[in-house]
């Protein structure tokens, strides 16, 4: 039997392997992404004992998330456990942050490739979604860094803050997050007063 076209495309082939419950397809995961990883951590105080963690770390997430049907591909692979890994990296340091003092420098999120007006406009939404959040409240503040920081899900959001169920919890979040687009919007054309 001839194989499908989707297995010209690596991605395709590893999910597959995955989705079948063959573990082995994360090793490759592992070697194919070690790299990008190591350098990424290596470039925000780490080493490389941490790379690895952080890259085991990741592939857990990623499995589970392919386990429970929760995965969709919309992106790279490569491209989705890096933005897993540097996720679970920032968390990693927020909690150092807040456990010992660190130096007043701050990790070097950079990517080598980013021009310095990217890096000023990244700079400048940054610093506009850090402002709308503050500016939000409660419980708008709460239902997205849950959500999104958290990775909490509806009925745990809804359990924690007092909402009656998971489809209450989900129509505030969606409300939160167009009032949060709105601020930023405004924000970034410096309407906001």
């Amino acid at each position: 039997m001839q194989k499908p076209i989707l297995f010209l495309n690596s991605d395709a082939r590893i999910l597959e392997t995955l989705r079948a419950g063959k573990e082995h397809a994360l090793l490759e995961l592992f070697q194919q992404n070690r790299q990008s990883i190591r350098s990424l951590v290596m470039k925000n105080h780490g080493n490389e004992d941490d790379a690895e963690d952080i890259l085991q770390d990741a592939l857990i997430v990623f499995w589970e998330q392919i386990r429970s049907g929760k995965f969709i591909y919309e992106a790279k692979l490569s491209t989705y456990i890096y933005g897993i890994s540097k996720n679970l990296w920032m968390r990693r340091l927020y909690k150092k942050k807040r456990e010992l003092p660190m130096p007043d420098d701050e990790p070097d999120w950079r990517d080598d490739a980013q021009t310095p007006l990217e890096e000023l406009i990244a700079t400048e939404e940054s610093n506009s979604v850090a402002q709308a959040m503050e500016r939000i409240g409660s419980p708008c503040k709460e239902v997205l860094l849950m959500y999104y920081w958290e990775e909490r899900s509806m009925e745990e959001i809804a359990e924690a803050l007092h909402f009656s169920n998971a489809d209450t919890a989900k129509s505030k979040k969606y409300q939160c997050k167009k009032t949060l687009e709105l601020l930023i919007k405004k924000q970034l054309q410096g309407v906001v007063q």
